[in-house]
């Protein structure tokens, strides 16, 4: 495999051949999904989680999911999808199948978070990654799902930084292994949450994906967390734009949906569509009001934030 010829284009326009023509042919027209007229889609692809709309929706996750269709989303995401039942999983997957939706990211299993490091390079913790690799694939097939988030984990303190990030990258090219014969992307997430993490920066998940050099290990660009650990949103995704396989959204102070902080996300919103990317924004944060009032404030934020045409 050519990796250095993985066209970028190519990964970023993954989501929409899988959403196929009917996701975004519809454009402004309204269509039907089994249910009520949709609204209109989204000049992005948004993913809404389990939880978003519950109160409206209701709190089965297929009837969620039906809702957000109905809303104009086109995508979904499911962190915890791997701890989900074999045939929740395949009642998913059916059901995305069937509104012509998009699965996002799950998280892989034990992937490296907390004390499980790969940064130490210990075999125990890289057995616990590989596992969570081999049992992703095969979650992935039943949703069809292409990207999984993977986290290092913490610093290995007593060793020195360039160890540590060997280490990651020799883990993460194994889990590369498993991951590339079926098309599916590790994204890197780098987290605010605390300083204790090895994975901090986007320019830091560059030099590491760039090291693994595969088309199966990429760049998570949460925008809520680099605008906490580095600012400078548009210049940091526009220096590591070549690595970025996936977005997700979320706005500071408070990690909730745009509108509601200080990120001007008309502006960051239209500088990655310009850019051609088509692939899922991930709608990782909460709603800033309670029950159904949240949720269609929550649809209004993203209208205003998503009209940048």
């Amino acid at each position: 495999m050519q990796r250095r010829n993985f066209l970028q284009k190519g990964m970023l326009a993954g989501a929409s051949t899988l959403i196929g023509t009917a996701a975004f042919a519809t454009g402004n027209k309204k269509e039907k999904s089994g249910g009520p007229l949709a609204e209109k889609t989204f000049n992005l692809n948004y993913g809404p989680h389990d939880g978003m709309f519950k109160n409206s929706g209701g709190n089965d996750f297929i009837d969620q999911i039906k809702y957000m269709h109905d809303q104009g989303f086109r995508s979904i995401e499911d962190n915890g999808m791997t701890g989900r039942s074999v045939e929740q999983q395949n009642k998913i997957g059916q059901t995305l199948a069937k509104l012509g939706m998009t699965m996002g990211v799950f998280v892989v299993p034990k992937g490296g978070n907390g004390q499980n490091t790969l940064a130490a390079g210990k075999q125990e913790h890289i057995d616990i990654f590989l596992k969570g690799c081999r049992q992703s694939v095969e979650v992935a097939k039943r949703v069809n799902a292409k990207w999984v988030t993977v986290v290092p984990g913490d610093f290995e303190r007593n060793l020195p930084i360039g160890i540590q990030t060997g280490n990651v990258i020799d883990a993460l090219k194994r889990g590369a292994e498993i991951m590339e014969p079926h098309g599916i992307i590790m994204v890197l997430e780098p987290l605010s949450d605390t300083p204790n993490l090895f994975l901090r920066t986007s320019t830091q998940t560059y030099e590491i994906c760039r090291g693994v050099n595969s088309p199966s290990c990429k760049i998570l660009y949460d925008i809520y967390h680099m605008q906490k650990n580095e600012g400078n949103l548009i210049k940091h995704i526009e220096l590591t734009w070549s690595e970025i396989a996936y977005f997700q959204i979320g706005d500071n102070p408070g990690r909730n949906e745009p509108t509601t902080g200080e990120i001007n996300y008309k502006n960051v919103f239209k500088y990655i569509y310009e850019k051609g990317y088509r692939g899922v924004m991930g709608m990782e944060h909460g709603n800033s009001k309670p029950g159904k009032e949240g949720e269609l404030a929550l649809i209004k934020a993203y209208r205003e934030s998503d009209s940048f045409l």
